[in-house]
């Protein structure tokens, strides 16, 4: 559910009219629901109802401040896989103790930021990223929290670009290996073990690989107790997907897998922590742009929009599928016509949609781009030397833009010429 709706012939982002935010700040843009957000955080708390747990929102999904606070405010954690998103975190006003640093390449200098602000804890994804955590806290005098991210060779069944479980990925520490590198952490100084963590990938549609993934980081939890571990956390990780083509799509309900977390660790004794991000965001956000030209082509025809790849890379990156609307409502039974969707930019893959059946809109008119809120603005670009675009936050009657269109010169006078030249 989310709160973009047609009133009296018109797209609304909750109760403000998307051609007003258009007449305000131009486009493209994307636009945010406040209600949405709250509305997806409660849902996740909500499926872990009677279990004592933390929603840790997945900050790369949509890492604006404003968006940050929202969750924050209502009680979200945060998992954030940089140094950056943790200052982000905690501009927001999140407490570090609320905080998990996540990421296959976290960094000295990284380390020493977090581990001096304050962290919950690391989900630490390789052996030398051990060592060097552990000398990085010697050093300041800290012990830093950790749980070792095991890798569980799961098929998650989605997207080869965003699948982080199987053994071929980058990601976490094999299965089997885990409990010698656990051996490792328990005898370093610098080192607290005080969890699991499992990431098996993103837009998962499916229950049975997060049950599979489960089980197995429930096989190693009474393993390591056995070796004597306080393992008191388990961290499961995100992915749960989103209907991005609703005609079609049907993703398990939250309440669904916060039942698959109950039936397969829920009687464990440990503190759950799952990383959502997509289904926070993904549908709390739409992104807005007009059309340049109607084009006619030999075998098929163009609509040309101003935004561009750079703004929304999903399509280009994953062929990923947005539903896009026109902004003004079409008259019931109105005929559709079959368009390709593209952009501006120089490059043929800057194409939105091919073969898609949708209703005319004449030059200048707007359409809307469905469930643009996660991995949409945080992915843009400058590319073309095209400004990034204005993130609007809608709450009931009342709008803001929450980052700004920057100028041309701003973007320009950012390069500096040498001396000699």
């Amino acid at each position: 559910m989310d709160h973009f709706i047609y009133r009296d012939g018109v797209l609304h982002a909750e109760d403000v009219a998307v051609t007003e935010i258009a007449a305000t700040v131009g486009t493209p843009f994307y636009a945010y629901s406040e209600a949405t957000l709250a509305r997806h955080f409660r849902v996740f708390d909500e499926a872990l109802d009677g279990m004592d747990h933390l929603i840790c929102y997945a900050v790369k999904a949509n890492s604006n401040v404003a968006v940050l606070k929202i969750l924050g405010d209502l009680g979200a954690g945060m998992d954030v896989v940089s140094g950056g998103e943790y200052l982000r975190a905690k501009a927001a006003g999140v407490p570090g103790d609320r905080i998990v640093f996540s990421g296959v390449g976290k960094t000295r200098e990284e380390m020493r930021m977090v581990l001096t602000g304050g962290i919950r804890q690391f989900n630490v994804e390789s052996e030398p990223e051990l060592a060097v955590l552990n000398e990085v806290a010697q050093e300041l005098g800290v012990v830093a929290p950790i749980t070792l991210r095991v890798n569980p060779d799961v098929d998650a069944k989605t997207h080869a670009k965003i699948a982080t479980g199987k053994s071929d990925n980058k990601f976490g520490i094999p299965i089997a290996k885990s409990r010698a590198v656990y051996a490792q952490a328990a005898e370093m100084a610098g080192i607290e073990v005080v969890g699991v963590d499992v990431h098996i990938g993103s837009q998962l549609t499916d229950l049975e690989p997060f049950r599979n993934a489960f089980l197995k980081v429930r096989e190693l939890t009474e393993e390591l107790r056995a070796d004597g571990h306080n393992i008191r956390r388990l961290d499961l990780g995100g992915g749960l997907g989103i209907p991005y083509a609703r005609s079609n799509e049907a993703p398990p309900l939250p309440m669904d897998y916060g039942q698959v977390i109950k039936d397969t660790v829920g009687d464990m004794g440990v503190e759950i922590e799952i990383e959502p991000g997509r289904l926070v965001a993904g549908n709390a956000g739409i992104m807005v742009t007009s059309v340049i030209y109607n084009k006619e082509g030999e075998g098929r025809d163009f609509l040309i929009v101003d935004a561009a790849m750079n703004d929304l890379i999903r399509p280009a990156m994953y062929e990923a599928h947005h539903d896009i609307i026109p902004v003004l409502e079409p008259e019931v039974g109105a005929d559709k016509v079959e368009v390709d969707i593209v952009g501006p930019v120089c490059e043929t893959g800057d194409t939105f949609a091919k073969h898609r059946m949708m209703h005319p809109v004449a030059d200048g008119g707007l359409v809307a781009f469905r469930s643009a809120g996660a991995y949409g603005a945080v992915m843009s670009s400058e590319y073309n030397t095209r400004p990034m675009i204005p993130e609007v936050l809608v709450k009931g009657d009342q709008f803001a833009v929450i980052r700004e269109r920057p100028t041309f010169d701003e973007m320009i006078n950012r390069d500096k010429v040498p001396e000699w030249l």
